[in-house]
């Protein structure tokens, strides 16, 4: 797709749905597998399915709802995407990437990329909360390349501080107000659909892997491209290959993802309020 094509496409998209929702967010929160329960805590909720939205790829994996969803969390008015396409499916990475870039164009500053990962560190119970410090993009795809459209922003974007420092301290003080003590870590993102075998998780370890997921990196590209502040956030469903004894499952991370469906729930609506109260200092990061 040539990259004026895609730009024009982006900005149909984002034109409905600033019509729909004319005061649009600038927070938008991306929700993982199994996570998707969180869209029905929004208060004064307008639900918008992707198939209303023009060029809006289709979402066909189980725990991905496949809406746009925009109401009130923590006093504060956000932007959900409940469901998400990922590369495994077939998809290209500009269509992986497509509701983030309308997101952005439609006036989103602040993005929340949530999903649910294994845990590589043996130290990570199951549902453990992660905070992204950094990742590794062993996808062998980047939505930057091909030809250029400096409409989208930089060529070469730099990714020093790809994950917002500012808002990786937010998120550690959000979790202590509620009781809930965060990991940090390096996010490997691969491409699936398959698990990963034991010998790739050993390597992902020395490589210097916490957790490792099949998306969330390609949308964290775009959004450092487009200028948008980025938290992640990774739900530990399941040990990685190798790490436990049992055999990996997506019903299991589904699964497991539903029983942590609360605290994280109560998670993002803490840091939702801690966004929205631009008076409140974050705590200093450990």
């Amino acid at each position: 797709m040539a990259s004026s094509d895609l730009f024009d496409r982006v900005a149909e998209a984002a034109a409905v749905v600033r019509a729909r929702i004319p005061a649009f967010p600038e927070v938008a929160v991306v929700l993982g597998s199994g996570l998707g329960g969180f869209a029905e805590r929004l208060t004064g909720g307008v639900t918008i399915p992707y198939a209303e939205i023009p060029h809006w790829p289709p979402v066909s994996v189980a725990g991905h709802d496949g809406r746009l969803v925009v109401g009130a969390a923590g006093g504060t008015r956000v932007a959900l995407l409940a469901g998400r396409t990922h590369l495994y499916e077939g998809a290209q990475p500009e269509e992986v990437t497509f509701g983030v870039r309308v997101l952005a164009t439609a006036g989103v500053k602040t993005l929340i990329l949530t999903n649910a990962a294994g845990g590589i560190n043996a130290s990570y119970p199951q549902g453990a909360l992660m905070v992204i410090d950094d990742h590794l993009n062993l996808t062998g795809a980047n939505p930057l390349v091909g030809p250029h459209d400096e409409r989208f922003g930089a060529r070469f974007p730099d990714m020093t501080e790809a994950w917002s420092r500012r808002l990786r301290r937010l998120a550690t003080a959000a979790g202590r107000d509620i009781g809930l003590l965060l990991t940090r870590g390096v996010y490997a993102a691969v491409l699936g659909p398959s698990y990963e075998t034991p010998a790739e998780i050993r390597a992902l370890r020395t490589l210097g892997a916490d957790a490792v997921g099949m998306s969330t990196v390609p949308e964290l590209l775009v959004a450092r491209q487009m200028g948008l502040e980025v938290l992640g956030l990774s739900c530990i469903t399941n040990a990685a290959a190798g790490v436990r004894a049992q055999p990996l499952s997506h019903d299991e991370v589904v699964a497991s993802a539903g029983r942590t469906a609360d605290r994280f729930a109560r998670l993002l609506e803490r840091i939702l309020a801690r966004l929205g109260d631009e008076t409140e200092p974050a705590a200093a990061e450990p």
